[in-house]
């Protein structure tokens, strides 16, 4: 199933054909299929029908225009900490530091898995309690952001099961403890402001990019602005629009996918790029456990096409990441 949407995109650009999985279908074999063409051919792809309500997903969007519309002291005082929970204010990454002048001109706030913080597990690079804005300055704001970060860890584990399918591999392959049993999910609110950006002077909504974890769930508003290259080591990069599609996920694979599939499946590089108009979009970043160790699937190399990557922890893999794209803390001192 092939979907566009082209009202918002500039009439002079390109606009990518993606292909979309129906995750109410019980057609699996063509579920497979389909997905499998998509991860082949450019590693995203629409995700309709997923069963999450349209009125959650405006609730979301609602709460979070809510949280970004507050003063910047105010959200300040929930900047993020070690643990990448609560606000990052414009220019915090630089994803593509060979291009970018400054850091990605956007602000988010991340909201992990809920540990608390006397639970043991919440010694984990990734894992401890959520920072919170005041539930009297922004009531049932924590309550709404909580169900739809469940909500969205069911649609993922629907989702994979279809992706082990298309890697040859049992459907619950990813269902094991040490991956989607206690995984780091991660979702993100991000809010760029209205100001067109200019690639050729170097300033970007996001720089260019590819995802870290295994696949990210996103939603957009009705605002175009992501950007795919399908060929990343063209010259030159051909930059393609992903059109906006009302209540549907668009869906990525991450680096950790691109690892253990050997190259068979595509990390994608993307980026966002504004027209001068205020948007919007929330990400839902999906990564298997701290301790699950990333190699390559044995579906995925022969004699001739031996592993290109090493084994690697999750935990080490994205603390890596992290570290490579975000600022250090220290720089909000004065806050």
């Amino acid at each position: 199933m092939e979907i566009q949407s082209e009202e918002s995109v500039p009439s002079f650009a390109k606009v990518s054909d993606l292909n979309g999985i129906d995750l109410s279908s019980s057609d699996v074999h063509n579920s497979v299929s389909i997905l499998k063409q998509a991860c082949l051919d450019c590693g995203f792809f629409y995700v309709i029908n997923h069963g999450i309500s349209q009125k959650l997903m405006d609730e979301v969007f609602s709460e979070s225009k809510k949280f970004f519309a507050l003063p910047i002291n105010d959200k300040m005082k929930l900047l993020r900490n070690e643990k990448n929970r609560g606000y990052t204010p414009i220019h915090d990454e630089v994803h593509d530091p060979e291009n970018q002048v400054k850091g990605d001109h956007k602000e988010g706030y991340y909201i992990g898995v809920e540990v608390p913080e006397n639970d043991p597990k919440a010694l984990k690079p990734f894992y401890g309690p959520n920072v919170w804005p005041a539930a009297d300055l922004l009531p049932g704001w924590r309550q709404t952001m909580e169900e739809y970060h469940r909500q969205c860890l069911e649609v993922a584990r629907k989702l994979v099961r279809i992706i082990a399918l298309a890697l040859e591999l049992e459907a619950d392959f990813f269902d094991k403890q040490e991956m989607l049993g206690e995984p780091i999910a991660t979702l993100r609110l991000l809010h760029y402001e209205g100001q067109a950006f200019d690639p050729s002077k170097g300033i970007f909504g996001s720089g260019a990019h590819s995802d870290f974890g295994l696949i990210t769930l996103l939603a957009t508003d009705d605002v175009v602005g992501l950007q795919i290259c399908k060929h990343k080591n063209a010259k030159p990069q051909i930059w393609e629009y992903v059109a906006p599609l009302k209540g549907a996920f668009i869906v990525n694979l991450g680096d950790m996918l691109e690892r253990w599939s050997n190259c068979v499946f595509k990390s994608t590089l993307h980026r966002v790029i504004g027209n001068g108009q205020e948007r919007y979009s929330i990400a839902y970043y999906v990564e298997p456990g701290h301790d699950c160790i990333v190699r390559c699937l044995p579906t995925c190399k022969s004699e001739n096409d031996p592993p290109k990557f090493a084994p690697i922890s999750c935990s080490a893999y994205l603390s890596q990441r992290y570290k490579e794209t975000h600022a250090d803390l220290s720089a909000y001192k004065q806050y």
